[in-house]
């Protein structure tokens, strides 16, 4: 059964794998609190977007995405900061038309290539050495901002009026958050693919809140799911020959339908 260490690209993957299945519960933990988790669904198609402007350009489609995935990121907060729009409506706006503009390009370069294929649905084991290397080195960073602003993250996503009232910047935290977030979307991407990045990011902290009794011990109880999904994903793909991404997602699925009839 360890056969599946034997192969360098399997090594990339359960490395690469490993810190996104921290990252993205992480992350997600502090949206499924504030009631945006469609915020990564809408920027997981605008960095679709920046991937597919980045196959026309021939620029390195990670960079592309992480660009337009950020300033979509901060011109949400700033609609939703100005009260211009709703939250629910400036994310429906940005998943429309970041959709829209991801078919737009993808038609003026010809249809579906095989890179573009790749960060739609995730291909986690054709993850290069490079790839690997921008996940941990961006992974631990975005970490560690969240461990450092722990508090104040924590708090003005249960009351961010009080925060306020409080002297916790909220308006600057939500900006650095929102910036963490889209780094965290198009690092996901290669993972488990745009269509699904949401799933991992929100899946694994629906299921640790059924059996968690906090907000730190939901933290790590998701971070649990995310990795056990990863890891039996990249199994289950490597010895059925199915994707990755779907593998990783349907583990996740799966533990949280269990989580729930645990709590029942």
């Amino acid at each position: 059964m360890l056969e599946i260490f034997e192969y360098s690209f399997m090594i990339r993957a359960f490395v690469a794998g490993g810190v996104i299945g921290v990252l993205a519960p992480f992350i997600g933990t502090f949206l499924v609190a504030r009631r945006y988790s469609l915020i990564a669904d809408s920027l997981s198609h605008v960095s679709l977007a920046g991937v597919a402007i980045g196959l026309i350009a021939g620029i390195y489609p990670v960079y592309t995405a992480l660009a337009t995935t950020i300033l979509a990121a901060l011109l949400i907060e700033q609609l939703r900061s100005r009260k211009r729009l709703s939250g629910e409506s400036a994310l429906a706006i940005f998943l429309s038309g970041g959709l829209a503009v991801a078919i737009t390009l993808i038609g003026l370069a010809n249809g579906f290539t095989v890179d573009l294929f790749s960060y739609l649905f995730g291909s986690i084991t054709t993850v290069q050495q490079g790839d690997v290397w921008i996940i941990c080195i961006l992974g631990v960073v975005v970490i560690g901002i969240v461990i450092s602003l722990y508090k104040e993250l924590f708090f003005i996503s249960f009351d961010e009026e009080v925060a306020i009232v409080q002297g916790v910047r909220a308006k600057q935290l939500n900006y650095v958050f929102m910036i963490l977030t889209a780094v965290t979307v198009a690092l996901s991407m290669r993972i488990v693919g745009a269509l699904l990045v949401g799933a991992l990011m929100v899946i694994p902290v629906v299921a640790a809140m059924q059996v968690a009794k906090s907000f730190k011990t939901t933290i790590f109880y998701a971070i649990g799911f995310g990795l056990l999904s990863v890891c039996a994903g990249l199994f289950a793909a490597f010895y059925l020959d199915i994707p990755a991404g779907g593998a990783i997602v349907l583990t996740a699925l799966g533990m949280l339908i269990l989580s729930m009839l645990l709590r029942r």
